[in-house]
């Protein structure tokens, strides 16, 4: 086992709360918005999700680190999160897979993160008072002066974080004497997302957050993706505006968690910052369409409007979440475009809804 004097850290929330912990290793401050994430098994994946890209991740499983890490259970490049906060941290692990401890991996990414605090106490007061922005550090003796700088971090709302974790410049992924060639955006992609596509005997060309229509129609694919990712779906304009042009001309559409958001706003459907979000691997959703139920992975702190996707004559409401009756898919009633709010890919969580890529598959077909 493994013993080293360890600093003293704190949480410093935006309200002025303090909670306290230790460093595990790494010392200094970061800052972002506080979230909780309820999964008790695939931290690796979440800590490597872009979607989390400036967030300090708590992680309410008591033990963070105990199977280590594994060369290939990433999401990305590299950790997104700009912090974790946990109980109980495993500096060895156990599983006979695994290739490096975790806190080897946060080394190798330079990552503050902290333990030993009393993640319920905590949850809970973020549960109450919604997610705030926040600065985990060790420097404990300097609260005055970390006040003042979490005070000019901005708020997530209205903030783009897409163009941060995108891709510069476009790629494939699979086979390219596949049947169906995909054009995906990319706001913040998963790989599994990339994974499950190609499997399906697809071949995807990646484009940067940015990319216009023309660019991803050269490819001439069979359908368009468009991906999850962290920040306010709202100042993704040309995202916002490609989602008009290849549903203006009813090319199949399939949009994930900030996709499907993007897709919801290019049809006149607002978003709002939600009190607490949903970031888990067992929320509970309803197919409207099949009635059946699916336990779901979610990663998501921005919802559509619901009931601006009722009025909406166009639009047709697939599926809700069963926890609080937020939207969690949509169709378009007329065009060949559907998305959901969660992460059918999942990685880590259930593979109940793997039949959406089937579903886009499908779609393609129709051609």
């Amino acid at each position: 086992m493994k013993y080293k004097q360890r600093k003293k850290a704190i949480i410093l929330l935006a309200d002025g709360t303090i909670f306290h912990g230790k460093s595990i290793g790494k010392e200094g401050s970061a800052f972002g918005e506080v979230c909780f994430n309820t999964g008790t098994t695939g931290y690796q994946e979440i800590f490597t999700d872009p979607s989390y890209y400036g967030q300090l991740m708590v992680t309410t499983n008591a033990h963070i680190g105990n199977y280590g890490t594994k060369e290939d259970e990433v999401e990305s490049d590299a950790i997104k999160i700009a912090g974790l906060i946990c109980k109980n941290f495993s500096f060895n692990y156990s599983r006979p897979a695994g290739d490096a401890s975790l806190e080897e991996f946060f080394e190798k990414n330079n990552t503050l993160a902290i333990s030993d605090v009393d993640t319920r106490a905590l949850v809970s007061y973020i549960r109450d008072n919604g997610a705030m922005n926040a600065v985990i550090s060790t420097e404990v003796d300097n609260i005055e002066d970390l006040k003042k700088q979490l005070s000019e971090i901005p708020s997530m709302v209205g903030l783009e974080l897409a163009s941060k974790v995108s891709t510069k410049e476009p790629y494939f992924v699979g086979d390219e004497n596949a049947t169906y060639k995909i054009a995906a955006l990319d706001i913040g992609i998963k790989k599994n997302i990339l994974r499950n596509l190609a499997k399906r005997d697809a071949y995807i060309k990646v484009f940067p957050y940015n990319s216009k229509f023309e660019e991803l129609e050269a490819f001439n694919p069979d359908g368009y993706f468009l991906s999850n990712g962290p920040g306010d779906p709202e100042p993704l304009i040309d995202a916002i505006n490609l989602a008009k042009e290849i549903i203006a001309k009813n090319k199949p559409l399939f949009g994930i968690c900030l996709g499907h958001q993007v897709i919801a706003l290019a049809n006149g459907i607002s978003t709002y910052k939600m009190h607490n979000g949903h970031r888990g691997i067992n929320h509970p959703v309803k197919n409207l369409i099949t009635g059946k139920g699916e336990i779901t992975s979610q990663n998501h702190g921005f919802a559509v409007n619901r009931e601006e996707t009722e009025a909406n004559t166009n639009v047709e409401i697939t599926h809700v979440h069963l926890n609080d009756d937020t939207v969690a898919g949509i169709k378009l009633k007329d065009k060949n475009c559907f998305s959901v709010q969660y992460h059918p890919e999942a990685s880590p969580g259930p593979n109940d809804s793997l039949y959406l890529f089937d579903q886009f598959i499908e779609n393609l077909k129709k051609l």
